[in-house]
């Protein structure tokens, strides 16, 4: 009785592991739990056993935002805003960034592992993600690969740590086999870090057959209408869109987010199985809003993806941890993608680092303290707080206006002086690009996108 009860008290006190699934181009509409006609049963099932982050904030594109989730501080102090690190710029995640993996390896997690998408820098290995503090990678460099072939500009991106890979499959199918893989074979004596980028469903609107034949909707109904453009072109990989049945944009779009969502499901299947469920931490979101001509949808939410409207930047979000977050509850007030760095080194027991933007919200999330009268800068021209939104020199009222469709006529002067005092930082906070010095390839794109090896630089 005695060795049970230790064995009780060892499990609580235990680590906990951590799972962080991030979409990519995810709509606020594309989850079946905020009512889109995408069926997404693993995804709201989440959601049920979580904390849902009702307002949770990103940057309106992709680096940007995994760069300060990776962080815990605004990607433009290095450099990183604006736009993506593309395969033909020379900067990216900066070494002298400290990162979530590198804090956590302070905390005994010997395992820490990205699978996916890392879109932060291919100018240099001194970017790969083993540099910045993972044990293992098993992905893509940059974004928007092909999902058959696995290529971007017609070069292999798909790695082993730092060797190509050649296999066949679908990489969303490929990366949640990984990560089931790892989570059997996990050592029962450590924590487990794992942040699972899928690259779905970002374009290229690609789907396997099986996944078409699911979805079933009639894309000329009330909630399909005006969502797409066009048809969905035929590519070379049999397996592609349109399967003579004339699906529709949407259509592919939605067979890409059930595969997605059916593999999140596997990977929940697999905690279980291992006995990880209970005290494993599990966030969710997309990195940044939908595209309607892509397929993804954010009504109601004004804007998309590459905007600051809520549209672009307000995105799906849950974490979930049962042994300490009260499951199936709603945080309704402002978090966002720089949090997360603050709240995980806090629920393992690490001193957070004094020089990162975001908060902790273990506290609110556990309804122990009450939620910050806080704001979120999302770029240089916006600001957003629980209530007001400052966009483009003009005030928006979420509260009452949670579509943005008026801008508030008579704005209180107080508010208004608040917010833009705060938005001024952003200027102190900018920093430049600072490795732009790094030599240009002599072969574009380079083979297999292998990334060259540089000096150390300035």
């Amino acid at each position: 009785m005695f060795s049970l009860v230790a064995l009780s008290i060892s499990a609580e006190n235990a680590q906990p592991h951590i799972i962080h699934i991030v979409a990519d181009d995810l709509g606020w509409n594309d989850v079946s739990f905020h009512g889109s006609e995408i069926r997404t049963p693993a995804i709201d099932k989440l959601a049920s056993e979580s904390v849902v982050l009702n307002r949770f904030y990103v940057t309106p594109i992709c680096s940007p935002t995994r760069a300060g989730m990776l962080t815990g501080r605004y990607p433009f102090h290095f450099g990183i805003w604006g736009g993506v690190v593309s395969p033909s710029q020379r900067h990216g995640l900066p070494p002298s960034e400290q990162t979530l993996p590198e804090l956590l390896e302070e905390a005994g997690y010997r395992k820490r592992v990205l699978l996916g998408k890392w879109h932060l820098g291919l100018a240099s290995d001194k970017f790969h993600p083993l540099n910045h503090g993972f044990t293992d990678f098993y992905g893509h460099y940059n974004g928007a690969i092909d999902y058959f072939s696995r290529k971007r500009f017609g070069e292999l991106d798909w790695h082993r740590n730092h060797q190509s890979v050649h296999e066949q499959g679908y990489s969303t199918d490929l990366l949640a086999d990984e990560a089931v893989r790892l989570i059997e074979n996990s050592n029962d004596e450590f924590p487990l870090y794992m942040c699972i980028a899928f690259n779905a469903p970002h374009s290229p609107i690609q789907a396997k057959e099986s996944d078409l034949d699911k979805v079933g909707f009639d894309p000329s109904g009330p909630r399909a209408k005006n969502t797409v453009s066009g048809i969905a072109r035929r590519e070379k990989s049999p397996d592609y869109g349109a399967n003579g049945k004339g699906n529709t944009v949407r259509q592919t779009f939605a067979a890409m987010v059930t595969s997605l969502d059916e593999n999140i499901g596997r990977i929940m299947r697999a905690l279980k199985n291992k006995g990880m469920k209970e005290n494993t931490i599990v966030i969710f979101h997309s990195d940044n809003g939908g595209i309607p001509n892509h397929g993804g949808d954010n009504r109601p939410l004004r804007g998309n993806k590459f905007t600051t409207w809520e549209g672009g930047v307000r995105v799906v979000a849950m974490i979930r941890w049962p042994s300490k977050l009260p499951g199936g509850t709603i945080y309704p007030s402002v978090s966002g993608y720089i949090d997360l760095v603050p709240t995980l080194t806090s629920a393992v027991g690490l001193k957070t680092p004094p020089n990162l933007d975001g908060i902790n919200l273990l506290p609110f999330l556990k309804g122990t303290h009450p939620p910050e009268n806080r704001s979120l800068i999302l770029d240089e021209k916006t600001i957003v707080t629980d209530r007001w939104k400052w966009k483009d020199d003009s005030l928006f009222d979420l509260k009452n206006d949670p579509g943005e469709l008026n801008p508030v006529k008579h704005t209180p002067d107080a508010i208004t002086a608040r917010l833009k005092t705060q938005l001024a930082k952003f200027n102190d906070l900018k920093g430049s690009q600072n490795l732009t010095r790094l030599p240009k390839p002599e072969k574009w794109p380079p083979h297999e996108w292998k990334l060259p090896v540089e000096p150390a630089y300035p």
